[in-house]
């Protein structure tokens, strides 16, 4: 049963036990000039804000043969066919790497099975024509501070890999604004979920601007159900989503579809909005 995500205990009661001191010395010894209860009624309100922030509400969870459930909730920041074109290099390679200012360093050719997911590869949108079976879908899901920000497994399978990213020569960060696509290179946390018939999902938890702590909850080795929940990030951020664009199609709009009726994006909620149904 969902109520209040793990870390969320402490800074609420922590809150809202300031509050109470704060009105029973007001009513006790002095209010100082009403100032006291202006006090104890902002402690309340941070309360409140904070216990919105840690909610964590039970979902339903889809039961369709195949699909792949959403792990975050927010809005479709868009919904994109896209290739690879580079791969993270290991030390043999450094001779050969390309790099950038923004995403680092890269070897100018992706893993040998792009949607295997091993390592971080780079990617570039697919012009129309020029589709092939090794292509990936992504879709980007921005979440708001008022967003629910518990994250949740998109399919049932197996946690085969899970790796923490900063940028390049930085202990943190970068931290750019979540909304933005440059964000994708911000702190991240990158986990590849592998369904019984080899089928895997990456999903990479990326911090934003306000939001600098990701907060995973499982680790390698795992076995989750569909729609259970593996992690959290705080305050504003998003969350991306990688898989075959051979096997699925997405079944969600994006801010960059131009929907009038989506401006922002489709909203989603984790674990219960389908975003891919098999081809």
């Amino acid at each position: 049963m969902g109520a209040i995500a793990p870390g969320g205990v402490v800074p609420i009661m922590t809150w809202f036990s300031m509050g109470i001191a704060i009105e029973a010395i007001a009513l006790l010894v002095s209010d100082l000039g009403g100032m006291a209860h202006v006090m104890g009624m902002l402690c309340w309100i941070f309360t409140a804000l904070i216990a919105n922030f840690y909610r964590d509400p039970d979902r339903p969870i889809p039961k369709d043969e195949g699909i792949i459930v959403c792990p975050a909730d927010g809005h479709v920041m868009f919904v994109m066919r896209e290739r690879a074109t580079g791969r993270r290099p290991n030390t043999e390679e450094m001779e050969s790497v390309e790099t950038d200012p923004l995403t680092g360093t890269w070897h100018p050719e992706p893993c040998s099975s792009a949607l295997s997911f091993e390592i971080e590869q780079r990617w570039e949108s697919v012009p129309s024509g020029e589709e092939s079976r090794t292509d990936a879908w992504r879709i980007a899901v921005f979440m708001s501070p008022l967003d629910v920000h518990v994250n949740r497994s998109p399919i049932a399978g197996t946690i085969s890999h899970m790796e923490h990213r900063t940028g390049k020569g930085l202990r943190r960060g970068p931290f750019l604004p979540a909304y933005r696509k440059e964000s994708a290179w911000n702190e991240r946390v990158r986990t590849l979920f592998e369904r019984d018939d080899g089928l895997v999902v990456e999903v990479t938890q990326i911090s934003g601007r306000l939001a600098r702590t990701i907060a995973p909850w499982t680790d390698k080795g795992d076995a989750l159900r569909r729609g259970q929940r593996y992690g959290m990030i705080r305050l504003g951020s998003r969350v991306d989503v990688r898989v075959p664009a051979s096997q699925f199609e997405p079944s969600v709009i994006g801010a960059n579809a131009n929907d009038r009726e989506h401006p922002k994006g489709q909203f989603v909620q984790a674990g219960t909005t389908i975003l891919f149904k098999p081809t």
